[in-house]
């Protein structure tokens, strides 16, 4: 038995899965891929080893079947452009390259695969090794993660052109700098795919891989880390399979157009003798275990090089194909994010989720089993986001709890992107639970929207006599929640209505009288809002207040002898309580008068005494 590659000291090599298949399904499945496929390409669904891109069966699956595809820029100017689709849940990348000319993009004379962030020069090729486009493509099926790869090369010219190509797997986005070609510096765990194959003697190539080490023995015994570390044989070890195509030609139904093309749709073109190149690799936990259980590896960048002959790790580094963005994952990412209509409200929102995994990290929480999130900035950050990465394939729900006071629950919207990763429901104005299907490299966001409900106020104002049914000039102050404050006056019914109230407790308290009245409440009064309403539609949280009429009182004596002062006068008003009114007594005079004003209903008393 061999070892695992990268697993656990002592594990065993995975028993080909052919054995653990029902026979029914094995049939099925032989149908499906062709008697070509081996156990790799069985497990994923991927004619990985047969050395061509058509599919073989009637329900099988190769590299023509993610055609057409479309590369971009288009037009272009330079043969550097992209391609990617996913299919059959599968995520695909191609990348092109220049061939056969001195501005292809390569590698400074002597550079080795150890030399992190290298000076990428333009030079032109070896034949053998001048690639014109890579591709790349990544399953995850029953928690094993499948990656398929392939190279393309110019026709050419020797029957045993030995081919030597590595594709590189990094996880940082740290950019190497200038000269570097967009390369991005290592970091420890970073993948190399090592693709060795001998023309002339087999079509079975080798296919090895290295982790970037920190510390620890290097491939290259001469070097120190950090540098790739010792090479584990997969296909030794039964974890991968590959092949080249030897002398045959097949179709290329994903080779990019003429750069003028407005499209960039793929278009077919003939591939010759050694010219492609393909592997399959299982690198889950039963395979390779690059991607072990209950660990999350996530890999953002690949790019693909050509070596010359010889010992593939020490050979001098030639064509770079790339680097492109191609997320290689055993975990996903979830974000749930909260807004309110209209955005920018102060209140929080409560949310339970099955997200777990003691690789999970969430924002501003160590598990998002109970979290709250609030849209009060009115612009998507972490205060309104729960943005949870390094998610375990698995199945997930999110619910958000009960509206708040003042808010209705208005619509759900969920996306989900990468291949195998799935969400439902996808908008709702109903479900508050959204259901997830995590994959690797997949992203999940869900956005929350709840309404906030608005209510209002109507006051009403009449006379304590009742000999008015309303009273125009009253005025009022409204202060309430988030600072609101307001003043209105009542209109020539008596009333006056304040809407596009948020749910709260308000404070309202008459300030002036109308002309003729006196106020009769002067204390502040609450008034709770806590039902959707505008002004007139009868469901307005009330509030009446009354005033009192007033009434001039003006008495005058005046002596009709002459000359005046002849006879005098002195006049006393008081109210019910004895107490003096108005500017009384009067001084003994003539004329004699008092006036008394802004007296309310009741008994007054006025006394005049005569003097003759």
């Amino acid at each position: 038995m061999a070892t695992r590659i990268f697993g656990p000291t002592g594990g065993k090599r995975r028993r080909n899965l052919l054995l653990l298949l029902p026979l029914v399904a094995l049939a099925m499945m032989v149908l499906a891929i062709g008697a070509s496929a081996g156990s790799i390409g069985t497990a994923q669904g991927f004619e990985d080893d047969d050395g061509n891109l058509v599919d073989n069966a009637a329900t099988g699956i190769d590299w023509n079947t993610f055609s057409p595809v479309t590369w971009a820029p288009h037009p272009a100017t330079t043969p550097t452009r992209q391609a990617t689709k996913t299919s059959n849940g599968f995520q695909f990348l191609g990348l092109e390259d220049y061939q056969a000319t001195t501005t292809d993009s390569g590698f400074a004379g002597g550079t080795k695969q150890d030399d992190n962030c290298p000076s990428v020069i333009t030079a032109k090729a070896d034949n053998k090794a001048d690639l014109k486009r890579i591709y790349v493509a990544s399953t995850t099926v029953a928690g094993e993660t499948y990656l398929d790869l392939a190279w393309i090369r110019i026709p050419q010219n020797t029957t045993s052109p030995s081919a030597h190509i590595a594709f590189e797997f990094n996880q940082g986005k740290t950019a190497c700098g200038s000269g570097s070609g967009g390369l991005v510096q290592r970091t420890a765990g970073d993948l190399l795919v090592v693709y060795d194959f001998e023309g002339g003697t087999t079509d079975v190539p080798t296919i090895t891989i290295r982790k970037w080490i920190s510390s620890g023995a290097c491939e290259i015994s001469n070097d120190s880390a950090p540098c790739w570390g010792v090479a584990q044989n997969l296909t030794q070890a039964g974890f991968a399979e590959a092949k080249v195509l030897v002398g045959n030609t097949a179709l290329d139904a994903l080779a990019p157009p003429a750069l003028n093309s407005s499209t960039g749709v793929s278009t077919n073109a003939t591939l010759g003798d050694r010219e492609f190149g393909e592997a399959g690799l299982d690198l889950g936990p039963n395979g390779a275990n690059i991607f072990p259980t209950g660990q999350c590896v996530t890999f953002g960048k690949v790019f693909g090089v050509s070596r010359t002959s010889g010992n593939s790790g020490t050979a001098q580094m030639k064509d770079l194909v790339g680097p492109g963005d191609f997320s290689l994952s055993n975990c996903g990412e979830v974000k749930i994010i909260k807004h309110t209509d209209p955005r920018g409200i102060d209140q929080a929102f409560s949310y339970t989720s099955t997200l777990a995994g003691s690789q999970l990290s969430c924002t501003s929480d160590t598990t998002p089993a109970s979290f709250s999130l609030n849209d009060s900035a009115g612009v998507d950050n972490s205060t309104n986001t729960e943005d949870c990465t390094n998610v375990p394939v698995g199945n997930y729900t999110v619910t958000e709890g009960s509206d708040p006071s003042g808010f209705v629950f208005e619509s759900l919207t969920c996306t989900a992107s990468g291949t195998g990763t799935s969400v439902t429901p996808s908008s709702s104005t109903t479900l508050k639970t959204a259901s997830i299907t995590m994959a690797g490299g997949g992203l999940v966001t869900c956005t929350y929207v709840n309404q906030q409900q608005l209510g209002a106020i109507k006051i009403t104002k009449t006379s304590s006599k009742g000999l008015h049914p309303g009273l125009e000039g009253a005025s009022f102050s409204i202060t309430g929640p988030n600072s609101y404050s307001s003043s209105q006056s009542t209109g020539s019914d008596g009333t006056v209505c304040v809407d596009n109230l948020p749910f709260g407790t308000y404070s309202v308290q008459e300030t002036a009288a109308p002309t003729g009245y006196q106020i009769d409440d002067t204390t502040a009064h609450d008034v709770v809002v806590n039902a959707n309403s505008t002004c007139g539609d009868g469901n307005e949280a009330t509030f009446a207040a009354t005033d009192t009429p007033l009434t001039d009182l003006v008495i005058t004596a005046t002596g009709e002898a002459l000359p005046a002062g002849t006879t005098n006068s002195q006049i006393t008003c008081t109210d019910s309580g004895s107490n003096n009114i108005g500017d009384s007594p009067s001084a003994n005079t003539d004329p004699a008068s008092v006036t008394a004003n802004g007296l309310v209903p009741g008994t007054y008393t006025c006394v005049v005494v005569i003097d003759p």
